[in-house]
């Protein structure tokens, strides 16, 4: 089943976070990943405003979103992600199988 990275963070080094940026589409074709939203405009509709960069990647399952985060090309280029930005935060979630709807007692 499909596994969803989130990633946000707020970039303060635009000119370092492209070192990152521009090369990790190749890492994500590796293991099947591909971007669903890259930095797009993102609306606030209840709570604390959100101003940070959201991107979200889409991986076959949860083994192959692991193995492109754990991957050492990926790492090696995390540095300039880290370097670049802060209140990083990376969160990876399963899709529910065939669609189903989740538990509506949860």
């Amino acid at each position: 089943m499909a596994a969803y990275m989130i990633c946000t963070m707020r970039i303060h080094d635009p000119e370092t976070f492209r070192k990152y940026s521009d090369h990790t589409p190749k890492t994500l074709q590796k293991y099947g990943g591909r971007f669903l939203t890259r930095g797009d405009p993102v609306t606030t509709a209840e709570g604390e405003t959100f101003e940070d960069r959201m991107v979200i990647l889409e991986f076959p399952d949860r083994t192959a979103a692991e193995a492109w985060y754990n991957d050492a090309e990926y790492q090696r280029l995390s540095q300039y992600r880290r370097a670049a930005s802060t209140r990083c935060r990376m969160i990876l979630q399963e899709g529910r199988p065939d669609h189903t709807a989740p538990d509506p007692r949860v």
